[in-house]
């Protein structure tokens, strides 16, 4: 290869870095336009990237290879964690025995695979290496996880075609926890890769439980993932704040509170 061509890939591949910077996600298509290349020359671009720990790969796009550090993920853990405890006994209380499930990844939903180990029979899809473990002390579960790279800091397991393998299941009930939800009722999170995926097991599912905790009302996630009418029943350890009730109202969209 010539050392303009060497030239011309190293620039293009230090400018989608700092779209990336910018934005998080870009998707393949986006890739091809910007800079008037085919799928295969943008998919190599992304696999260059993605060798030098630089982005991680996702089913139609890349993202920034940006991991929750340690002592983030253990601030998350004690923040709220009495909050935490209480949504995840009550969605255990509402799961019946011999059910399945998806069980999104997080704090929240970690605490959730705990809380489910007590019952019987279970079977359950994650994609968090965390949630995985716990479930796996339960000898009667049949735990599933996609294959891919593993995230450091919250165990997360992320692959381009993780949600085409979700595809794959179907769920009686997908439990979901966002990053927030605005007052508009849109639900977000910050990871395009999660969102794929949670939007794949949201539509295999015959019934979706949003379990979030009070503090994550007012807030935005960096990529939308639906609305609170796309779930069937909130979980939250108190009643949302007034302005966001008529959300749910509207929709009659139960909500489970502790006792």
């Amino acid at each position: 290869m010539s050392e303009i061509a060497e030239g011309k890939k190293e620039r293009r591949q230090r400018d989608i870095l700092q779209r990336l910077e910018a934005n998080s996600y870009l998707a393949l298509d986006d890739i091809v336009e910007l800079y008037a290349v085919n799928e295969q020359t943008a998919r190599r671009d992304i696999i260059a990237l993605e060798q030098n720990g630089l982005a991680r790969r996702l089913h139609g796009g890349v993202a920034i290879a940006r991991s929750i550090s340690p002592i983030a993920l253990r601030q998350r853990r004690i923040d709220n964690a009495l909050a935490k405890e209480k949504i995840a006994q009550i969605v255990a209380g509402l799961i019946p025995e011999g059910a399945s499930l998806f069980l999104d990844t997080g704090t929240t939903c970690e605490a959730i695979a705990a809380a489910l180990t007590t019952h019987g029979k279970l079977r359950i899809l994650t994609y968090s290496l965390r949630s995985a473990n716990v479930l796996c002390t339960n000898p009667d579960f049949v735990v599933a996880i996609p294959g891919g790279f593993v995230r450091s800091g919250d165990s997360g397991v992320y692959g381009a075609d993780t949600p085409e393998f979700i595809k794959k299941f179907k769920f009686d009930y997908a439990i979901v926890s966002v990053s927030g939800v605005d007052r508009n009722g849109n639900m977000g999170d910050d990871e395009p890769g999660e969102v794929s995926t949670v939007r794949a097991a949201m539509a295999q599912s015959a019934s979706t439980i949003l379990a979030v905790d009070h503090s994550k009302f007012g807030h935005t996630g960096m990529v939308q993932l639906g609305t609170v009418n796309d779930v069937d029943m909130l979980v939250c350890d108190q009643a949302p704040p007034d302005e966001f009730m008529p959300l749910f109202e509207l929709e009659s969209i139960p909500i489970h509170l502790p006792k």
